[in-house]
Parts: structure tokens; C-alpha cells; sequence
């Protein structure tokens, strides 16, 4: 795994993979590009996309979605995805 200030587009596919399997996602069966994380007030939706990581959290039945460009380093993005909603 690079360093955690190395962009997400500095990473292989299977070091993403990785690193979101270390935050305690599971990739979905129907979609390989797909990721889940639940936690216990929260769930997350992520998504690898070609420009750019899209994450989708479902709080209490309230929605919220952003997008961080691969470019961020992955320290960055998991402290923003770690905070949730």
C-alpha cells in the first residue's frame, strides 16, 4: 500500500481495493465498482468511478452524496469518509 498522502490516482486498482476493505466496506456482488460500509449510525454507498470516487451516505433516512477526485490523497479522502454525513 503507497504512503496515506499518496493520491488515490497514484494507487493500483487492488490498493483501493484494499485500503476499502481495511475501512470494513464489501464490495457489492451485482456491481465490482460498488462498495458498502456500514456503521453503526451511518452507511455509505461508494462507488469507483472513472473521473472520480463518489460516496452516497444514508443517515436516519436523510441522504447525502459527494465526490472526491482522484487526485486527493487517501488520507484526506478517508478522514472525509470517516466523518460520514
Amino acid at each position: 500500500m503507497p504512503p496515506e498522502q499518496t493520491p488515490l490516482d497514484r494507487h493500483s486498482l487492488v490498493s483501493l481495493e484494499s485500503w476499502l476493505q481495511r475501512l470494513g466496506a464489501e464490495r457489492s456482488c451485482e456491481d465490482p465498482c460498488r462498495w458498502i460500509w456500514l456503521m453503526p449510525e451511518w452507511s455509505a454507498e461508494i462507488v469507483l468511478e472513472q473521473e472520480e470516487l463518489r460516496v452516497a451516505w444514508e443517515q436516519g433516512g436523510q441522504r447525502s452524496q459527494c465526490c472526491f477526485p482522484y487526485g486527493l490523497p487517501r488520507s484526506d479522502v478517508e478522514a472525509a469518509l470517516s466523518e460520514g454525513p
